[in-house]
């Protein structure tokens, strides 16, 4: 009998492993045969049945090895594949196989010649594996297994597991339905199916417990890990259509996500995030203060967008949700498009487009005109402003621009110190203002008339920034030559049907708010945006967070970390500490940014410390949220 205690029983093949081990070998020694991916389908198919029970294991085994056509000597290669394929969170958490060693059994209808040399790495000696061994012959070529092995047996491992006779409580970890059977069997207490590498409908329909990694089954157990907090229990909702590399960045490390192609109404998402992490959207999705109240697990809200006017900062900060943007990515695609509008509106290119589209044919010069030399006045000196100033110049045209801060001129860019300046100086005005409510009619009849007579309008900035009406009313005057809009004061959540005042212009181009819309901008905007979330919930990063204090934090080096989030008010930084101070914690380093409502100090320390030490920070007056990462 061997000593009363829990103990756990894993597979091996796409469980410790991402893959199984003889469609490995297959692939080396199948290397240059004409049929070697009908031969290694044909082993995939058979590995399936067998896992399933849907042949006898003794079948599989058998037409698998015969299909192989393998020799001793590419055991060694095969081992060497097999390091580089260990399970993402089985490497991670080395430290629960070198701790537990004495309670960790592995249980493998694979071959003890290759598994032996994976699982010594991770404390497990030979005699705690349990699995089948290769026949060979004289030639060392592989012939066959030894029959004998009850592992080589349809059911095997229920009476492997028998023979073994463990005592206490025994789990057993493994992807396929043949694991699960020691469950139905009686012989084991609890069947966990582990589907980090595959997901098996016969295996998961029958688990006490679906364990997506290793991080979980740790978790649920109470055992010694990698992180805190499985990364599979936290939860992101994507919204808008978000393009689809958002959901492969943040499923590939691990977090569960959920996409949803539309915006959802206020009450909707309330529902909605209630369980929810990690919030992403674009500019139709509003969060207001009735959302976050509701949102009770909210750590993130990611806007996948230049814009933030559709959350609430103040409230989100208040609550302690940290709001990223993408306030570079689609920049380029900004102005490529306020170039082609320029350009477009100055040659009447649009209105000869429709003409052709009716059946007409108009050649004419009259309303074409050229860029070069024109002046171009751009409002708003941002990150979009400044770009295009570089490509408008490089035309051949004369760039002047207005903003409220204080902005370097880039190339030969003139500074208009007053807006209505610009406008009195311009042939063609751009817009790319930010989202600041303050700017709700910043062009309206008052500024169209300042403005050329005859010259363009572009926005592509805010919908509420022009005033609609007093535009509408100057193309129709023929104060305003063109206009070019890409947004509006009210847009629809969804595709569909949609007026606006403005149709019906042939100098007026409308587009449905497609600006930073490119394939390019949409998959930078994907890796941009995840980076900073998975930065935040993996490390406590808050760089480029619009709404809440910036810090960059070194990569954890062993320690637990301890991220406060607090009202900024004085005496709680001292109160954090006191209670540190108290249960005695080896602090090795401690950072600390504020703004003017909030505070957010990180603390690293020691493994070892006092668990009750968690409660207390919690406890801290004025304390907004607490979490713990390691």
């Amino acid at each position: 009998m061997v000593d009363t205690g829990r103990k756990y029983v894993f597979d091996f093949d796409s469980t410790l492993t991402r893959v199984e081990a003889l469609d490995v070998l297959a692939e080396m020694t199948l290397q240059g045969k004409s049929n070697k991916d009908e031969i290694i389908a044909d082993i995939q198919k058979i590995t399936n049945l067998g896992i399933d029970g849907d042949i006898s294991f003794t079948e599989s085994l058998e037409r698998r090895i015969k299909l192989l056509k393998a020799h001793k000597d590419d055991l060694d290669g095969l081992v060497d594949e097999l390091r580089q394929k260990i399970s993402k969170s089985i490497a991670s958490n080395k430290e629960f196989f070198e701790k537990y060693s004495d309670d960790i059994y592995v249980i493998s209808c694979g071959f003890k010649e290759f598994i032996d040399p994976i699982v010594e790495e991770y404390n497990i000696p030979s005699n705690r594996v349990y699995a089948n061994t290769f026949k060979f012959d004289d030639a060392d070529n592989i012939i066959g297994f030894d029959e004998t092995n009850v592992l080589s047996q349809h059911n095997g491992k229920i009476e492997c597991l028998k023979q073994m006779d463990l005592d206490g409580e025994v789990q057993v970890i493994g992807d396929g339905y043949s694991d699960y059977v020691m469950r139905e069997a009686g012989i084991a207490d609890k069947f966990f199916a582990y589907t980090e590498n595959v997901h098996r409908d016969k295996a998961t329909d029958n688990a006490d417990h679906v364990a997506p990694n290793l991080d979980e089954f740790l978790f649920v157990n109470k055992l010694p890990r990698n992180i805190s907090y499985p990364k599979n229990r936290i939860k992101i909702l994507l919204l808008e259509n978000v393009h689809p590399a958002a959901f492969e960045n943040l499923s590939e490390d691990g977090f569960s996500v959920e996409l949803i192609k539309h915006s959802l109404p206020e009450d909707e998402l309330i529902e909605k995030i209630k369980k929810v992490h990690v919030l992403g959207i674009r500019s139709k999705t509003k969060v207001t203060q009735k959302v976050l109240d509701a949102a009770e697990k909210l750590l993130v809200v990611g806007a996948f967008c230049i814009g933030t006017t559709q959350i609430d900062l103040d409230h989100a900060k208040k609550k302690g949700v940290v709001v990223f943007n993408a306030p570079y990515s689609n920049t380029r695609s900004v102005v490529e498009l306020a170039i082609g509008q320029i350009i477009m509106l100055m040659r009447s290119v649009f209105a000869r487009s429709t003409e052709i589209h009716d059946g007409q044919w108009q050649k004419t010069a009259a309303g074409s005109r050229e860029v070069r030399g024109k002046n171009l006045g751009i409002i708003g000196y941002g990150n979009i402003g400044k770009q295009l100033s570089v490509l408008a110049e490089a035309i051949g045209m004369r760039v002047y621009y207005y903003d409220v801060n204080d902005k370097l001129a880039l190339g030969n860019a003139i500074k208009c110190s007053s807006l209505e300046d610009l406008l009195n100086v311009s042939d063609v005005v751009t817009l790319h203002v930010d989202d600041n409510k303050a700017n709700k009619n910043f062009i309206g009849e008052r500024e169209i008339n300042q403005m050329k007579k005859g010259a363009m309008l572009i926005n592509l900035s805010r919908g509420f920034v022009v005033d609609i009406d007093a535009l509408a009313n100057a193309l129709e005057s023929g104060r305003v030559g063109g206009a070019a809009v890409d947004v509006y004061p009210e847009e629809p959540r969804a595709n569909g049907a949609f007026q606006t005042k403005l149709q019906g212009f042939s100098n007026v181009i409308l587009t449905p708010h497609v600006g930073g819309s490119t394939e390019e901008a949409q998959r930078d905007i994907a890796d941009f945006v995840p980076n900073k979330i998975m930065d935040y919930i993996n490390s406590g990063n808050t760089v480029d967070a619009v709404n809440f204090p910036n810090i960059r934090l070194p990569k954890q080096n062993k320690a637990h970390r301890f991220l406060h989030i607090h009202k900024n008010v004085p005496g709680v930084m001292a109160k954090i500490n006191e209670v540190l101070a108290k249960y005695e914690l080896n602090i090795s380093s401690q950072y600390l940014s504020t703004d003017n409502e909030v505070g957010y100090v990180i603390t690293d320390l020691d493994k070892e410390y006092n668990k009750d030490v968690i409660k207390a920070l919690k406890k801290v007056e004025h304390t907004i949220k607490f979490r713990v990462l390691y």
